[in-house]
């Protein structure tokens, strides 16, 4: 874990953008005249307070945008289904009315679906791809540790899910925490529970678990997802990975299947971590993205 205070403050100006009717919040510090945009994002069930440590150190080098997804963090929550593509639509939208060109994606969990995706669909305006705990490849029940394929099984059900997820709030009181090394605190708890303080509110939350490509199922997440993992495997866009042990979704053995298929791709070893590397490691990566961004 990073020896270096972890800050819970989150001391950045909110700016909101009219998309599809409802508002999203982001984040937009840094200077374009220092660098093409590098955008940050985040995945289930947190907000750019995810990034809170890390964007101080890339400031210097573009303009940072981090957004809240739509129905998350301090962005609006509207009545839709809260698919992959309802996310994605909302993205490029976003991404279009702030005219971002040239983007360094800094991708986590779900924002690394949507920004792959967004990337292979639109490789002309990416110029490099920055992934931890991110969705390389389609998974298998087989492929999880017993208690985590009880855990996502029971998630998908469509009762039991909606009383783990959106009535206990289990996501964001329990499967956090637990994947941070370090114990959090009241403050970072707060802002993790704060956008979805109601059963409605958590709808984002509980949807997110169902869309997960395991054992092919949703088709159409798998679909692209293997598209998108194909294109990684071919394309020489600069890429950089950072990696713990035993990690969630990119453990030892799929850290090593991407340093033997990825071309082009620079590896961080950060040590000891599961999920919310970002919590344990925020002064390690900002430090090494910050080295990494200079050099494209």
């Amino acid at each position: 874990m990073s020896k270096k205070e972890i800050s819970s403050d989150f001391p950045f100006e909110s700016n909101y953008l009219e998309v599809k009717g409802s508002k999203m919040h982001y984040v937009d510090i840094g200077d374009s005249s220092a660098g093409d945009p590098i955008l940050f994002l985040h995945g289930n069930p947190s907000s750019s307070y995810l990034w809170r440590n890390i964007m101080p150190y890339i400031a210097g080098h573009g303009r940072v945008i981090a957004p809240d997804l739509i129905g998350m963090g301090k962005s609006d929550k509207p009545d839709i289904p809260y698919r992959f593509h309802d996310h994605y639509a909302y993205l490029t939208d976003f991404i279009e009315q702030l005219g971002l060109k040239n983007i360094t994606l800094v991708i986590h969990d779900w924002g690394s679906g949507l920004g792959f995706h967004y990337a292979h669909q639109n490789p002309e305006n990416v110029k490099a791809i920055a992934f931890l705990e991110a969705m390389l490849r389609p998974l298998t029940y087989a492929g999880f540790e017993p208690k985590f394929r009880f855990a996502f099984k029971a998630m998908r059900a469509p009762v039991l899910g909606w009383l783990m997820v959106s009535v206990a709030n289990m996501f964001v009181k329990q499967i956090v925490p637990q994947a941070i090394v370090r114990p959090m605190t009241a403050a970072e708890k707060e802002a993790y529970a704060a956008p979805f303080p109601t059963i409605k509110r958590r709808k984002p939350v509980h949807v997110w678990p169902c869309e997960i490509p395991i054992d092919g199922k949703p088709t159409d997440i798998y679909d692209l997802m293997v598209a998108y993992g194909q294109w990684l495997q071919e394309t020489d866009i600069p890429k950089l990975m950072f990696h713990a042990q035993p990690g969630g979704t990119i453990t030892v053995e799929v850290a090593q299947w991407a340093k033997e298929h990825l071309p082009n791709l620079t590896s961080v070893d950060l040590g000891e971590g599961t999920h919310y590397l970002q919590e344990d490691y925020p002064h390690e990566i900002g430090e090494e993205l910050a080295n990494w961004v200079k050099k494209l």
